[in-house]
């Protein structure tokens, strides 16, 4: 008995941990798809969108594609025909995969973009931070009381107002350009909400399909994502010629090749390991991560430091997610 003790306090906490590190570095890689558009700005929300999920794509069948490969060089002779089996998803697997990589991945990022270009960069990250919330409240434990999320939804919503107030001061945005700012918050809500759905089906899924690795399930959606990006590509987007043509082509590529490989793939299977080993609403407050990240590589790119308003509603939007990792423990 004291043995088995033993091992439970020793193998638990460590998966924890694991879990716990992958969502980390998940936001810490997510975070960096909101100074993108800033140092894209010649380029469209959907030219940007279509280059960051091609380049996932590619990456991802490149991966899919090396994984026979790479078997010949472990199995013996003898062995071989066991390389026949197919590694791929079934067609209801690549359904799933397609419609997930549309919230999560394409029509998420796509709406963001479109909301940093009309509201800049701080506000649309505030409300994005606002999925673990959403993620806890929507995947809430049935065992946790809704009146000890109140704290926490009230400092995070206390927090984005500041945070409105201290951006539309920073920017000097002037009442002619409400409406566009307007827009702006109503793309980033959208994305919210995508991406919300996302992770919550996505976990879902995962509880499902045991059999189906993180690696091979980031692969899946990444190649989803890029036929969906080529889908959006051959209706919104700019043709090749005119593309290669711009000031700063280069830039877009190497961007888009970075952030399509780091943000979505590598964060993919981090997010994953993250669903795998944390419930729902554990997982779903390190998200928050990626608004601190965000925030930091905004400001680093801006070169700016923030304004006080700023730093109060960063710290009352961390201190509503820790109000609400309280109220789930």
């Amino acid at each position: 008995m004291i043995a088995t003790d033993a091992a439970r306090t020793s193998v638990w906490p460590v998966g924890m941990l694991t879990g716990i590190l992958a969502g980390l570095g998940a936001g810490a890689f997510w975070g960096m798809t909101f100074v993108t558009p800033l140092m894209l700005p010649g380029f469209s929300s959907v030219d940007v969108t279509v280059g960051r999920f091609v380049a996932c794509g590619l990456f991802a069948l490149l991966l899919f594609a090396a994984r026979p490969l790479a078997g010949l060089f472990r199995r013996r002779a003898h062995q071989l025909v066991q390389l026949g089996a197919w590694h791929g998803p079934t067609p209801r697997q690549a359904l799933a995969a397609l419609g997930l990589s549309v919230l999560g991945y394409t029509g998420y990022y796509l709406l963001l973009v479109l909301a940093i270009q009309d509201a800049g960069a701080a506000l649309p990250v505030l409300i994005i931070g606002t999925i673990p919330l959403w993620v806890m409240m929507l995947g809430k434990p049935h065992a946790l009381r809704w009146g000890a999320l109140v704290p926490g939804v009230l400092l995070t919503a206390l927090g984005m107002v500041l945070m409105m107030q201290a951006t539309g001061d920073a920017t000097g945005h002037a009442s002619a350009d409400a409406p566009m700012m307007a827009r702006g918050v109503l793309y980033a809500v959208a994305a919210m909400a995508s991406w919300t759905a996302f992770g919550l089906l996505n976990a879902a899924w995962l509880r499902r399909h045991p059999e189906v690795n993180s690696t091979d399930w980031a692969n899946w959606l990444g190649m989803a994502a890029g036929v969906g990006a080529l889908l959006l590509w051959g209706l919104w987007g700019a043709d090749w010629a005119s593309l290669r043509a711009r000031e700063g082509f280069g830039t877009f590529v190497l961007v888009c090749t970075v952030t399509g490989i780091g943000s979505a793939w590598v964060a993919a299977v981090l997010w994953n390991m993250a669903s795998r080993r944390l419930s729902p609403s554990l997982a779903g407050q390190l998200i928050v991560s990626e608004t601190v990240f965000g925030l930091i590589y905004t400001f680093a790119w801006s070169a700016q430091w923030p304004a006080a308003m700023q730093w109060a509603a960063c710290v009352l939007f961390v201190l509503g997610i820790l109000a609400s990792i309280k109220a789930h423990r």
